[in-house]
């Protein structure tokens, strides 16, 4: 790796960076949180206006704390895995309560919210604080392989070594080293891609080991799995109708929702145990905080 690796990364990530409201210099510790729990498994061009309405909503976690769990899924909308946005409501109480609404600072602290994992907490406490973390998201993890291992793609999870490698290559300094993550998860987004990486554009291609073992064949890639008739999209399904009331609603209801009813009960029955519907004592179903007191 050259001496000057990490400068070759922020000078271009401060050149080709994309304006995104969580990397803003005025970016609260707040906002950064939101971002990355909504991230996950979610594609920036679809989280870009659900955290502007998020923050203009709640700006402030005390603000979401305030609200009802309810409020929290009905916000989310159809962004995806709405198990997040009930997490996160749980995270607003405990930082409004414990924390004196402040987002805690450290990965230790970050863990102990709900849904925050060691790589949210990382991301957190790097981004928002200048703490000096590994940041090991998909973008971060596929540079690194082929940059350092001459891989296309990491391993299917993270590994202890390749934790090893990415603490190896941080800058001393936190405010840098939160530089060089972001920078890395940008060349990821934007040239390091995984399935058609511009190498031309890349500014460490003559470091590159992917590229200088020849571009080794590219492995096929798994097709993803169907959305249309899944178990996502009739829960999705679900939680559209409970979400359209303000009221719980009768089993009934619910069931004309989708065409399987097999499927139907094995959702409703995830959605259950995941806390994100609630059955009442009459048998009606309800978000979690509609329930009538």
């Amino acid at each position: 790796m050259p001496s000057d690796f990490a400068a070759i990364i922020a000078g271009w990530y401060a050149a080709h960076a994309r304006d995104l409201a969580w990397r803003r210099p005025d970016a609260t510790a707040w906002s950064i949180l939101v971002s990355e729990v909504m991230l996950q498994q979610t594609p920036v061009s679809r989280v870009l206006p659900a955290h502007a309405a998020w923050l203009q909503r709640w700006p402030e976690p005390s603000a979401l704390a305030a609200a009802s769990p309810a409020d929290a899924v009905r916000q989310w909308d159809r962004l995806g895995y709405p198990r997040r946005a009930v997490r996160l409501h749980a995270s607003s109480v405990l930082i409004t309560t414990r924390h004196d609404d402040e987002i805690p600072a450290s990965v230790e602290q970050l863990q102990t919210l709900p849904g925050v994992g060691s790589y949210t907490a990382a991301a957190v406490a790097s981004f928002a604080f200048g703490r000096r973390h590994a940041v090991l998201d998909t973008n971060v993890r596929r540079v690194l392989a082929r940059l350092v291992t001459g891989a296309f793609l990491p391993p299917a999870a993270p590994t202890a070594a390749e934790r090893r490698l990415a603490e190896s290559l941080l800058p001393e300094d936190g405010r840098q080293a939160a530089r060089w993550s972001v920078g890395l998860m940008e060349l990821g987004a934007l040239v390091c891609t995984a399935a058609r990486p511009r190498c031309t554009e890349c500014p460490l291609a003559g470091d590159c080991a992917w590229l200088g073992l020849g571009r080794p064949a590219m492995p096929p890639r798994r097709p993803a799995p169907a959305y249309r008739g899944s178990d996502r999209q009739c829960r999705g399904r679900l939680l559209a109708v409970l979400r359209a009331s303000a009221a719980p609603v009768p089993p009934g209801v619910l069931v004309s929702a989708w065409h399987d009813t097999d499927q139907y009960r094995r959702s409703l029955a995830t959605l259950l145990a995941d806390g994100l519907v609630i059955r009442c004592a009459d048998g009606s179903l309800a978000l979690p905080g509609d329930i009538p007191s």
